[in-house]
């Protein structure tokens, strides 16, 4: 038998062993989930490997995703002021910032919000700006795609990259400078020109509609606290008193309970523009 057949052979029988060794292993992790073996409480921090895993799996994801990123110039101080204002509206419930603690409820969070002013010194710019807009599964970090124009997620990348250089006396004199800017209410999102039932279908995530309804091709809990949204483009009413049209669609969306005050389903807040590509991914629902 050649040396070259001899080698191919033993490649083979290290990869037919190291198949069986990985499907073992994914077969008892199953197992001990199905099972109910792993702790799964915020009380109890993730085993080593998870969040090594968990670690890598984000640190890999955002750089190949931010790679082609165009970051615009990001200097003018009027921009990361406004960004210090969306920062604490926005992200200091959670994240905290020089001198100021996370609130209560972010300190038990399991994995807990990152430190940012250490984010800020190992992320890019682009990687900072993707995170923010995307959010990031499994960790309670939501997308702010939906809540931010793309001028206020780049307001948001400007000030935390000065993040690391703010002392708490820096921070709060500047906070207190920007107190009057009220980034809660003045933010909104980009308007979009036709409606985009792909990023409806993201929409509809965003909004924690599935925290009601089923709804086809969205993955959720889907407990029946709502109607099924499967087929809903054929129906003749909305809500039950609305005449089935894209008009009224956006109109349910976006304020249901001025329809109809004895609805359950809540104000949400949604946007006109996520309301007309909620509406348009709804309609493909026939």
């Amino acid at each position: 038998m050649s040396r070259a057949r001899v080698t191919r052979i033993r490649l083979s029988s290290v990869l037919i062993a190291l198949g069986a060794l990985l499907g073992g292993a994914a077969v008892a992790g199953a197992v001990a989930l199905y099972a109910g073996f792993y702790d799964i409480s915020a009380t109890h921090q993730h085993l080593r490997p998870t969040y090594w895993l968990l670690e890598v799996g984000m640190r890999e994801s955002v750089q190949r995703r931010a790679r082609d990123i165009e970051v615009p110039p990001l200097d003018d101080p009027r921009l990361a002021q406004r960004g210090l204002a969306l920062y604490r509206a926005h992200c200091l419930q959670c994240h905290g910032a020089p001198g100021v603690a996370p609130q209560p409820f972010a300190l038990g969070l399991t994995p807990l919000p990152a430190n940012l002013a250490h984010t800020a010194r190992e992320r890019s710019p682009a990687e900072l700006y993707w995170v923010v807009k995307n959010g990031i599964k499994m960790t309670g970090m939501p997308a702010w795609a939906f809540r931010l124009s793309e001028g206020d997620l780049w307001a948001v990348v400007a000030f935390m990259q000065q993040l690391p250089r703010l002392s708490p006396e820096i921070y709060a004199a500047r906070a207190r400078a920007t107190a009057v800017l009220d980034a809660a209410t003045a933010t909104t999102v980009d308007s979009a020109p036709t409606a985009d039932a792909v990023r409806g279908k993201m929409a509809l995530r965003q909004y924690a509609c599935t925290t009601c309804h089923r709804v086809p091709g969205v993955v959720g809990d889907h407990p029946p606290v709502g109607p099924p949204l499967d087929r809903i483009a054929t129906r003749t009413f909305i809500g039950g008193v609305l005449p089935n049209t894209p008009e009224n669609m956006v109109r349910w969306l976006r304020s249901p309970q001025t329809v109809d005050p004895r609805t359950a389903m809540p104000d949400l807040g949604v946007s006109e523009r996520d309301a007309w590509d909620m509406a348009a991914y709804l309609y493909t629902l026939k």
